[in-house]
């Protein structure tokens, strides 16, 4: 009998690793897409949204960096400009004791320039540099009027040191320099530094109230303490540290209102010592003598002409 020959049965292609791996993975991501409460087309949404802006980003990194931004803005302001949004006033409010002639000159530079050009923070920065400035606010009043309002700083006392006066705020910032005598009733701060120290004077003083409106100056000494000048005449010398100086002027304040030492005989008061304190009088001013002077003769010539016309008349008659 013929053989008969059987084909062997085919064998079966084995599934490749990585096909079995992407049929894991998307059934993972469908997984986690289905466990978010939003659909598939949502999803699809956000990420082309994502896609565009990350697009968009990078050619406005790439158009600036290539100069084209900046073009495009000087364009726009250029339009701007056209459309009668350029700077045609200036409004400046709050002045009183700032040079108003520097302040215009540095405001005024933005006229005639396009809206989107001026840039208020640079005005602001360079309108602070001037002493008298505390502050100041601009703004663009659209469509032509450039708003500014300047806040002023307050003179609060005169720092005299070498010879040389100024104005100075509560914070010690100077403000101008004037003569002597030109302060009005202002405080007057001796010594070098003393401005940077005016904040903490304030403090102490504070501490005694009734006093402080009494006080006409002070005096920093040795760049460690201070010495107090009274309107009556008095100087009152105060330990150092603020603690000490505190207490002390506080003790110093009592004693006045009990036995009013302002405006008497004395002159000095020193309150370095915390267990004494040391009073001088005013030296007492010597009797002035006064000469007598002697008797002035003063001739009557009115009766010696009476005589001699008597005497004469007398003659004639004999």
């Amino acid at each position: 009998m013929a053989s008969v020959a059987r084909k062997a049965p085919a064998k079966r292609k084995a599934k490749s690793p990585s096909s079995r791996q992407k049929v894991l993975q998307a059934s993972w991501v469908d997984t986690v897409i289905r466990m978010l409460p939003f659909s598939e087309q949502d999803v699809q949404r956000v990420v082309t949204w994502i896609i565009l802006t990350a697009l968009t980003l990078l050619a406005f990194a790439a158009a600036q960096y290539a100069g084209l931004t900046a073009a495009a803005y000087q364009q726009y302001a250029a339009f701007a400009a056209k459309a009668g949004f350029q700077v045609q006033r200036v409004e400046v409010t709050g002045m009183e004791r700032v040079d108003q002639l520097k302040v215009y000159q540095l405001v005024l530079a933005e006229k005639d320039r396009a809206m989107p050009l001026v840039d208020i923070d640079k005005v602001r920065t360079d309108l602070l540099q001037y002493g008298w400035i505390k502050d100041a606010r601009v703004a663009r009043r659209l469509p032509d009027t450039l708003a500014v309002e300047i806040i002023e700083r307050k003179p609060a006392a005169i720092w005299q040191r070498g010879g040389k006066y100024s104005l100075i705020d509560a914070n010690g910032v100077v403000l101008a320099h004037v003569r002597a005598g030109e302060g009005g009733d202002l405080p007057t701060l001796n010594g070098n530094e003393a401005n940077t120290h005016i904040v903490a004077l304030n403090a102490l003083l504070d501490n005694a109230s009734a006093l402080k409106s009494q006080v006409s100056g002070a005096s920093w000494i040795g760049n460690r303490r201070w010495d107090l000048q009274f309107q009556t005449g008095e100087t009152l010398a105060l330990p150092e540290g603020e603690a000490e100086a505190a207490k002390a002027l506080l003790n110093f304040a009592r004693l006045d209102g009990v036995h009013r030492l302002l405006g008497r005989d004395l002159i000095h008061f020193d309150l370095r010592d915390p267990n004494r304190a040391y009073f001088r009088k005013a030296p007492k001013a010597e009797a002035v003598k006064v000469q007598q002077a002697e008797p002035v003769k003063v001739e009557n010539k009115d009766n010696d002409e009476k005589n001699e016309i008597t005497s004469k008349n007398n003659g004639l008659t004999a």
